[in-house]
């Protein structure tokens, strides 16, 4: 099935506008500063992207706190360091403002796993069931929605509902069976999950343990059972980072992806941080998505103010409820 980026990303293609190239001699770093106040823009970006866009970001953090902050900006554009749901989620908050994606191929394996057109179908077998939905979904997924969750708030969203409320949780199998355990609800489970967090190799983590017995092993939810049981912390990306911030340790094996090392070493420089290995031969862990974008990439963005993320009206108008109720019961709960 052919998308709007699907015609976007071709539209770009035949300008010309995904071979440009950036004069090496600029201070990227000056110039996208430049831009920021020329055309009153935010740059919002994910704890995994690459470290020079974090660091030249106005906001940095996970899918709730990066919610948080695209609903409430007063920028009149929004550049999203991340991926394509992750701006969809921006757009439908602010949908009077222009949003940005450095690259508009930037997208989610996880979001692709639950595509809208087979949930539905889904759905309609559990016609008494509410559906609360991992933010890692296209805006057409959220329309099928009740509510939104993140990992930081996933377990105040599943125990807000009436016990007596029978639920489906998706797309993401190994949360929704954490939160399952967590929160003794017997929610019915979409079979999704993201590449990053499912090939950790407990192996290679078994024989780091051994050469560093005094880290703690630190995953995110989206991680498979037999890891989660063996960590010694389990939380969302922010969780984590907050976590190895107050921690007496001073060594992490950190089972998530490798971009927010980044953070945790600017945080405790004194501590050691280390990437779970995965099965394959690469010595981290990273989410090929969320390392398209680049500075480069964000410079020709906000310069030129495309790629856009545009969503059909009626997106916006059903999909932004799941998430506005997300926001408050997060708020409700102090998150």
């Amino acid at each position: 099935m052919t998308t709007e980026l699907d015609f976007a990303t071709e539209k770009l293609q035949k300008i010309g506008f995904l071979d440009m190239d950036v004069d090496p001699t600029l201070d990227l770093f000056e110039e996208i500063n430049k831009l920021k106040k020329e055309k009153n823009a935010i740059i919002l970006a994910h704890y995994y992207q690459e470290p020079d866009i974090q660091d030249i970001a106005d906001y940095i953090g996970d899918s709730l706190g990066l919610s948080q902050e695209a609903a409430r900006t007063e920028a009149d554009i929004i550049v999203f360091a991340g991926v394509h749901f992750m701006a969809e989620t921006a757009k439908m908050l602010s949908p009077t403002k222009k949003v940005l994606l450095p690259d508009l191929k930037a997208g989610c394996s996880l979001a692709d796993a639950c595509p809208a057109p087979l949930f539905k179908k889904f759905k309609e077998k559990y016609p008494d069931h509410i559906v609360v939905s991992y933010v890692n979904t296209s805006a057409e997924m959220k329309t099928l929605t009740d509510i939104c969750c993140t990992s930081t708030n996933a377990v105040q969203i599943i125990e807000s509902i009436p016990k007596d409320q029978p639920i489906i949780f998706a797309p993401d199998i190994n949360l929704g069976r954490y939160l399952v355990k967590k929160t003794g609800r017997d929610m019915v489970l979409w079979n999704g999950a993201c590449m990053v967090h499912e090939i950790f190799s407990m192996e290679k983590i078994a024989k780091l343990r051994m050469r560093h017995p005094n880290a703690l092993l630190i995953a995110h939810p989206e991680c498979e059972e037999h890891l989660l049981e063996t960590a010694d912390y389990i939380g969302s990306t922010t969780g984590l980072l907050k976590f190895t911030m107050s921690s007496e340790a001073t060594e992490f094996i950190v089972a998530t992806e490798a971009g927010i090392l980044h953070q945790m070493e600017k945080s405790s420089p004194h501590k050691t941080f280390i990437p779970a290995p995965p099965e394959n031969t690469c010595a981290c862990n990273e989410c090929p998505h969320m390392k398209l974008n680049t500075l480069e990439k964000l410079y020709i963005c906000m310069k030129y103010e495309m790629p856009e993320v545009i969503l059909p009206e009626w997106v916006i108008r059903e999909g932004v409820k799941s998430i506005e109720r997300m926001l408050e019961i997060s708020a409700r709960a102090g998150l």
